[in-house]
């Protein structure tokens, strides 16, 4: 009975992560450039996890419940929007953006002119360039190119510094719509098309993001039954059985 409450309190927290990441990927299903996350789930058994297992695991269940997550990196579509510096990548790859916790990647490229004179992000934050500094936008008209050449007037002013990332590598979200990865790990980006006037949607599902989150709620309803079951069952132990043994003793 132990080893079952444990397995049920293991399933509910899993199902409870799950809930957290449906219901934020239905959140953000018109946010631009976002991508959706999804969980991922892995029973093993405790003896032989190459992963850190406490006493707990192996005193009273043989098997433990990892779950984590990654990120969809699926296209969206490229929607229209006439602004001469909102730009969509077309094709695998991230914008640089220098924010306060440090270099971030983000596929959002609604980007607008500070008023320092700075192409920055949503948020605020500096885009930069291949340079590695921000990229410095003053007068107009601004023309953007497919390799991210940025002109001002017909003057250069600039590239975008456009990155990817070998297949694997953990990309984890920093809010904002910005992502981090490990130190080192981007590489130039050489299959990616900036569009500019254009912003990419998100690649959530909203019909299969609800459906998933139907079915999340009632895995996570079954799991709530089977801890209540289990608790209901304990209690009896501990009303009718430990008495006996305290008397016997």
């Amino acid at each position: 009975m132990d080893s079952g409450f444990y397995a049920a309190c293991t399933a509910l927290l899993a199902r409870s992560q799950a809930l957290d990441m449906v219901a934020n990927n239905l959140a953000n299903t018109s946010t631009p450039g976002y991508r959706a996350g999804h969980n991922v789930f892995r029973s093993l058994l405790a003896t032989s996890s190459p992963f850190p297992v406490s006493n707990l695991n192996y005193a009273v269940n043989n098997y433990s419940v990892l779950g984590g997550s990654e990120l969809d990196l699926t296209q969206g579509n490229l929607e229209k929007t006439g602004n001469e510096t909102d730009l969509a990548l077309q094709g695998p790859g991230f914008f640089v953006a220098q924010t306060a916790a440090g270099k971030a990647y983000t596929r959002n490229g609604s980007f607008h002119v500070s008023g320092k004179g700075q192409l920055v992000t949503a948020a605020g934050d500096p885009v930069l360039g291949d340079s590695g500094k921000p990229i410095p936008i003053v007068g107009a008209p601004v023309s953007i190119g497919p390799d991210g050449t940025i002109s001002v007037n017909g003057a250069l002013a600039g590239k975008l510094k456009l990155v990817d990332f070998p297949s694997g590598t953990p990309l984890e979200s920093m809010g904002n719509n910005y992502y981090s990865a490990p130190e080192a790990s981007a590489i130039p980006a050489t299959q990616a098309s900036v569009q500019q006037g254009m912003l990419e949607s998100s690649n959530v599902n909203p019909v299969s993001s609800a459906v998933e989150l139907v079915t999340v709620q009632r895995y996570a309803e079954l799991m709530q039954r089977a801890l209540s079951m289990f608790q209901t069952d304990m209690n009896q132990v501990a009303a009718q059985d430990l008495p006996k043994v305290t008397n016997n003793g």
